[in-house]
């Protein structure tokens, strides 16, 4: 009987055990490596030394990890209760920050909370995601295809992405709308259901630059032609280029970039983290960080796929097309192709808010896997 009871006893630490067990360690692996790279890298914006940038980051780091594992042990039946109050949360900071929000560069994206800095935006990317991966899970491919039902999730996308927009956060707001969409189109949205909305994009574009702020406008004339105003607008994208270039196929050496070490690099340790690292890594250190991060994408999908539940799909989905998206906006802005925008490079870019949303989500996406054999929500109707 005492024998049963300490059994009793250990078998929530055994579960917890097991379930750790079960992380995919290789693609934590990764991701830490990631971090290391994002530590040297700003390690030189610092001038060789930890302080202000590298030493806050990995304390950050190594919070956000812990909290990672702690998600990953969540089940989904958890994570489905959390959604709803995590989203409307999300909004409600993102309403606060239109009323008494911090105003950097132009914009008002942060809030002080405890003496900590934080940015809703980045919080209201994931919330969406489990918000639309809750919904969806349980819902038909030919429930899917009836327009009326698509218009309370269509809701869910739009209201954040508006809130987001007013800040204003143009890039944020359009890599919201983005993975919503994608999550639509996972859940079993039609092809021509997506006809219909891409249609009358042309004409929606031309009316939203109308409505762009200065500023905005500036940054797509900047992009156009960056040489008009190589002092004012343009002078970004230009050191930036600069850089790029300098540093050749093998780099300049650690610490010894001359755009970033000089100071002509604007913003080197957040928007321009890459340039720097291309600077003194080179084309090859470059694309070793790319291919670092597109690994991450395609292990996020493999976990997707791998998944037996709707739900663990659609999470694992979202999550790493959201990663995906920050990764490719960022470095096509540094890299000149598209216009510059304050959109970081996950697990490198210095930023409290960011890096805790990016590692809240690897943890989303580790709970999928841990829970992969799952048929959480799963019914003769789903799978039709």
């Amino acid at each position: 009987m005492k024998f049963q009871k300490r059994l009793l006893r250990a078998e929530p630490n055994f579960q917890i055990l097991t379930k750790l067990w079960q992380v995919n360690w290789l693609y934590v692996l990764l991701i830490c490596a990631l971090a290391v790279v994002g530590y040297g890298a700003l390690y030189s914006a610092g001038g060789g030394t930890s302080r202000p940038f590298a030493g806050p980051q990995s304390i950050r780091f190594c919070f956000g990890v812990v909290m990672m594992l702690g998600i990953s042990l969540m089940s989904p039946s958890i994570l489905v209760r959390m959604a709803w109050p995590l989203y409307i949360f999300s909004l409600i900071l993102l309403v606060a920050v239109l009323r008494m929000g911090h105003v950097g560069k132009g914009a008002e994206r942060w809030l002080m909370l405890g003496g900590l800095q934080v940015q809703p935006s980045e919080l209201a990317k994931i919330a969406l995601v489990l918000m639309l991966a809750a919904w969806f899970h349980k819902i038909s491919y030919r429930r899917m295809g009836n327009p009326l039902f698509l218009v309370p999730p269509a809701l869910m996308v739009l209201v954040p992405v508006a809130l987001v927009l007013k800040e204003p956060n143009l890039g944020t707001a359009v890599i919201i709308g983005t993975v919503g969409a994608s999550m639509f189109f996972a859940a079993g949205m039609r092809l021509w259901q997506i006809a219909l909305l891409i249609l009358p994009m042309p004409f929606l574009a031309k009316i939203a630059y109308g409505h762009l702020h200065d500023y905005q406008k500036a940054r797509v004339t900047t992009f156009l032609h960056p040489e008009s105003d190589p002092l004012g607008a343009g002078y970004n994208i230009i050191q930036s280029k600069i850089a790029l270039g300098s540093g050749g196929m093998w780099g300049q050496g650690y610490l010894h970039g001359t755009q970033g070490q000089l100071n002509f690099l604007p913003e080197k340790q957040t928007d321009f983290i890459f340039t720097m690292i291309a600077e003194e890594w080179g084309y090859v250190g470059g694309i070793t960080v790319i291919g670092m991060l597109l690994l991450l994408v395609f292990g996020g999908m493999l976990i997707a796929m791998r998944s037996r539940n709707q739900f663990g799909r659609l999470l694992g989905l979202g999550i790493s097309v959201n990663f995906f998206l920050y990764c490719a906006v960022n470095l096509s802005m540094v890299m000149g192709a598209i216009p510059v925008g304050g959109v970081p490079l996950p697990l490198i870019s210095y930023g409290g808010s960011a890096m805790l949303m990016v590692m809240f989500g690897f943890g989303l996406l580790m709970s999928a896997w841990v829970h992969r054999n799952d048929t959480f929500g799963e019914t003769v109707e789903n799978r039709d």
